[in-house]
Protein backbone atom coordinates (compact mmCIF):
# COMPACT_ATOMS: atom_id res chain seq x y z
CA UNK A 1 0.00 0.00 0.00
CA UNK A 2 1.43 3.71 -0.63
CA UNK A 3 0.94 6.06 1.80
CA UNK A 4 -0.19 10.25 0.86
CA UNK A 5 -0.58 12.59 3.36
CA UNK A 6 -0.78 9.71 5.81
CA UNK A 7 -3.76 7.60 4.19
CA UNK A 8 -3.17 4.14 2.83
CA UNK A 9 -3.67 4.17 -0.77
CA UNK A 10 -5.41 0.74 -2.16
CA UNK A 11 -2.68 -0.32 -4.57
CA UNK A 12 -4.56 -2.45 -7.40
CA UNK A 13 -6.21 0.84 -7.57
CA UNK A 14 -6.16 3.48 -10.62
CA UNK A 15 -4.42 6.72 -9.72
CA UNK A 16 -7.55 8.57 -10.16
CA UNK A 17 -9.52 6.34 -8.02
CA UNK A 18 -6.96 5.91 -5.45
CA UNK A 19 -6.68 9.50 -4.22
CA UNK A 20 -10.30 9.87 -3.47
CA UNK A 21 -9.66 7.79 -0.52
CA UNK A 22 -8.07 10.98 0.91
CA UNK A 23 -10.72 13.01 2.92
CA UNK A 24 -11.35 16.19 0.76
CA UNK A 25 -10.05 15.21 -2.42
CA UNK A 26 -12.76 14.77 -5.25
CA UNK A 27 -12.92 13.05 -8.57
CA UNK A 28 -12.93 16.96 -10.22
CA UNK A 29 -9.87 18.01 -7.76
CA UNK A 30 -7.67 14.46 -8.88
CA UNK A 31 -8.19 15.56 -12.40
CA UNK A 32 -6.53 19.22 -11.73
CA UNK A 33 -3.84 17.66 -9.51
CA UNK A 34 -2.95 15.04 -11.89
CA UNK A 35 -2.28 17.59 -14.92
CA UNK A 36 -0.37 19.74 -12.41
CA UNK A 37 2.04 16.84 -11.44
CA UNK A 38 2.34 15.46 -15.24
CA UNK A 39 0.65 12.02 -14.39
CA UNK A 40 -1.57 9.36 -16.13
CA UNK A 41 -4.78 8.80 -14.38
CA UNK A 42 -5.05 5.29 -15.98
CA UNK A 43 -2.21 4.05 -14.06
CA UNK A 44 -2.08 2.16 -11.08
CA UNK A 45 -1.28 2.86 -8.18
CA UNK A 46 1.00 0.39 -7.37
CA UNK A 47 3.45 1.38 -10.21
CA UNK A 48 3.99 4.57 -8.66
CA UNK A 49 7.96 5.00 -7.47
CA UNK A 50 9.27 7.56 -5.12
CA UNK A 51 9.58 10.41 -6.83
CA UNK A 52 5.90 10.51 -8.46
CA UNK A 53 4.76 10.14 -4.88
CA UNK A 54 6.80 12.76 -3.74
CA UNK A 55 5.40 15.26 -6.24
CA UNK A 56 1.75 14.22 -5.78
CA UNK A 57 2.64 14.41 -1.61
CA UNK A 58 4.05 18.22 -2.52
CA UNK A 59 1.59 19.58 -4.65
CA UNK A 60 -1.66 18.21 -2.51
CA UNK A 61 0.22 20.14 0.63
CA UNK A 62 0.72 23.24 -1.40
CA UNK A 63 -2.12 23.40 -2.55
CA UNK A 64 -5.59 21.57 -0.67
CA UNK A 65 -6.77 21.47 2.06
CA UNK A 66 -7.07 17.45 3.28
CA UNK A 67 -7.65 15.28 6.02
CA UNK A 68 -6.96 16.39 9.49
CA UNK A 69 -6.84 19.68 9.08
CA UNK A 70 -9.87 19.63 7.29
CA UNK A 71 -12.03 18.14 9.29
CA UNK A 72 -10.85 20.96 12.07
CA UNK A 73 -11.91 23.48 9.90
CA UNK A 74 -15.27 21.88 9.39
CA UNK A 75 -15.94 21.32 13.27
CA UNK A 76 -14.55 24.97 13.75
CA UNK A 77 -17.19 26.93 11.60
CA UNK A 78 -19.86 24.34 12.67
CA UNK A 79 -19.18 25.63 16.37
CA UNK A 80 -18.65 29.46 15.28
CA UNK A 81 -22.00 28.85 14.03
CA UNK A 82 -23.47 27.55 17.07
CA UNK A 83 -21.74 30.43 19.06
CA UNK A 84 -23.29 33.03 17.16
CA UNK A 85 -26.81 31.44 17.46
CA UNK A 86 -27.72 31.37 13.28
CA UNK A 87 -30.46 28.92 12.56
CA UNK A 88 -27.98 26.53 10.62
CA UNK A 89 -26.25 26.42 13.88
CA UNK A 90 -29.21 25.72 15.79
CA UNK A 91 -29.98 23.02 13.45
CA UNK A 92 -26.51 21.30 13.57
CA UNK A 93 -27.55 21.73 17.70
CA UNK A 94 -31.05 19.77 17.34
CA UNK A 95 -29.46 17.18 14.89
CA UNK A 96 -31.45 18.60 12.63
CA UNK A 97 -30.81 19.31 8.59
CA UNK A 98 -29.51 22.43 8.19
CA UNK A 99 -29.89 23.41 4.39
CA UNK A 100 -33.68 22.92 4.07
CA UNK A 101 -35.14 19.77 3.64
CA UNK A 102 -38.35 18.43 4.70
CA UNK A 103 -38.03 16.48 8.10
CA UNK A 104 -41.60 15.73 8.43
CA UNK A 105 -41.54 12.25 6.60
CA UNK A 106 -37.62 11.99 5.79
CA UNK A 107 -34.54 12.99 7.96
CA UNK A 108 -33.99 9.85 9.29
CA UNK A 109 -29.89 9.83 8.74
CA UNK A 110 -29.76 13.17 10.85
CA UNK A 111 -32.78 12.25 13.27
CA UNK A 112 -32.00 9.33 14.17
CA UNK A 113 -34.52 6.30 15.20
CA UNK A 114 -38.07 7.16 15.18
CA UNK A 115 -39.46 7.58 18.62
CA UNK A 116 -43.29 7.10 19.22
CA UNK A 117 -44.19 9.70 21.09
CA UNK A 118 -48.24 10.37 22.82
CA UNK A 119 -50.50 7.26 22.06
CA UNK A 120 -49.37 4.63 24.80
CA UNK A 121 -50.55 0.61 24.81
CA UNK A 122 -53.19 -0.11 27.01
CA UNK A 123 -50.60 -2.99 29.32
CA UNK A 124 -47.97 0.16 28.72
CA UNK A 125 -50.43 2.80 30.20
CA UNK A 126 -51.08 0.19 33.32
CA UNK A 127 -47.47 -0.30 34.18
CA UNK A 128 -47.01 3.20 34.56
CA UNK A 129 -49.98 4.30 36.84
CA UNK A 130 -48.52 1.25 39.05
CA UNK A 131 -45.10 2.58 39.10
CA UNK A 132 -46.36 6.58 39.45
CA UNK A 133 -49.87 6.23 41.45
CA UNK A 134 -51.86 9.28 40.47
CA UNK A 135 -51.47 12.29 43.22
CA UNK A 136 -54.63 12.49 45.34
CA UNK A 137 -56.38 15.87 45.41
CA UNK A 138 -55.40 18.04 48.08
CA UNK A 139 -58.77 19.47 50.66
Amino acid sequence: MTRIAGVDIPSEKRLDIGLTYLYGIGRSNVVKLLKEVNLDPAKRVKTLNDDEISRIGKALEKTYIIEGDLRQEILHNIKRLREIGSYRGMRHSKNLPSRGQRTKTNARTRRGKRQTVGALKKEERIKQDVKAPAATPAK
